[in-house]
């Protein structure tokens, strides 16, 4: 934050007008023709530009202060990897031979526009072959590790937030301490899992996408050229568990959830085994994202677009709300995991 925000409360973004958005593309000689769309992110700005050629582009303007220089072109190498693979990971474009460029005080990157609808989950045909992609990012993401990039774990994710959220006094003394003991119970479990081991498990970490939900995965129709999943944002690229990469891709009442799953697998294991032990942390990491999640919305705050998205957020019933469903995540960290 300048000192100039700090005198005016000004949040970064109010700076990013469309005039710097299009100025940014110009400097690489793409001219925009007037056409240009906010995409639906909250953690960075996204644009899609039509330009004069024909063409369109996606431009991400970075967080300020999010990530490092350092850990953006980690993922950048991270997704140029995955795409030299042949894996459908939209990457950013090189230009004048770098993919992350700086412009107007926002660290941003060009990638192409790719088109396509959230998959249908429910399709097992469908799970079969977002598993199959999976097991190939995860071929990529063991053959080396990140060096910038963080690990998804009980204190990244979970003991951080919470410290985070109590010193900042983001949570109404009226629920505090309720919060806190079931914080403090879910996190004695996740103590007891490798998400909360300091030191090597016999469960092997890599580079993740550390994101995917259905909003990261845009299917078209295989009778369609490049027909099938294309994965995009690696904005959380992370190293972690593989099955952090396909927990969030379940829904629905526990038989649903178990024949997804089965759909991933059998996708998944045509190309690469998976650890069955690491089901024992899907529920451990749904709690540690639920806590995160909290943390996000409240550092989040001074960006204008989270009260306005987000009006339920902070109150004591929203509070009271997360206690509840911590003790829900105790007691669905307690039964027998999902199998397939």
């Amino acid at each position: 934050m300048t000192s100039a925000e700090k005198a005016t409360g000004a949040h970064p973004y109010e700076s990013l007008t469309p005039d710097v958005v299009l100025d940014a593309l110009a400097r690489f000689g793409l001219y925009g023709d007037g056409r240009l769309m906010a995409l639906n992110s909250y953690e960075n700005r996204v644009y899609q530009a039509h330009l004069e050629d024909g063409r369109a582009v996606v431009l991400k303007f970075y967080r300020p202060g999010r990530w490092s220089d350092t850990q953006i072109a980690e993922e950048h190498r991270f997704s140029a990897e995955l795409a030299a693979a042949e894996i459908p990971a939209v990457a950013p474009l090189a230009l004048e031979g770098a993919t992350l460029h700086h412009h107007g005080g926002f660290a941003f990157s060009v990638s192409p526009y790719r088109g396509g609808r959230q998959p249908e989950l429910d399709d097992f045909e469908v799970l079969e072959w977002v598993g199959r992609f999976l097991a190939r990012i995860h071929t990529v993401g063991a053959a080396r590790p990140f060096v910038e990039r963080p690990a998804l774990d009980l204190q990244s994710f979970g003991l951080a937030s919470r410290d985070w959220l109590l010193e900042h006094e983001m949570i109404p003394l009226d629920v505090q301490r309720d919060w806190e003991k079931a914080c403090s119970e879910a996190f004695e479990m996740i103590a007891l899992t490798a998400l909360g081991a300091d030191t090597y498990t016999e469960l092997q970490k890599l580079r993740l996408h550390g994101d995917v939900h259905p909003g990261n995965i845009l299917w078209t129709p295989t009778d369609r050229p490049d027909g099938g999943p294309h994965f995009v944002d690696l904005d959380d690229t992370r190293t972690g568990f593989a099955v952090q990469d396909l927990w969030m891709l379940l829904s629905g009442d526990r038989r649903q959830r178990t024949a997804q799953l089965s759909g991933l697998l059998e996708g998944y294991e045509q190309f690469r085994p998976f650890d069955r032990r690491e089901l024992a942390l899907i529920e451990p990491l749904r709690t540690l994202r639920q806590i995160h999640y909290s943390a996000w919305l409240a550092r989040r705050w001074r960006d204008p677009i989270f009260p306005i998205n987000f009006p339920w957020f902070g109150s004591s019933d929203y509070w009271k709300e997360q206690i509840q469903m911590l003790q829900d995540q105790c007691e669905a960290m307690a039964e027998e995991p999902l199998y397939a």
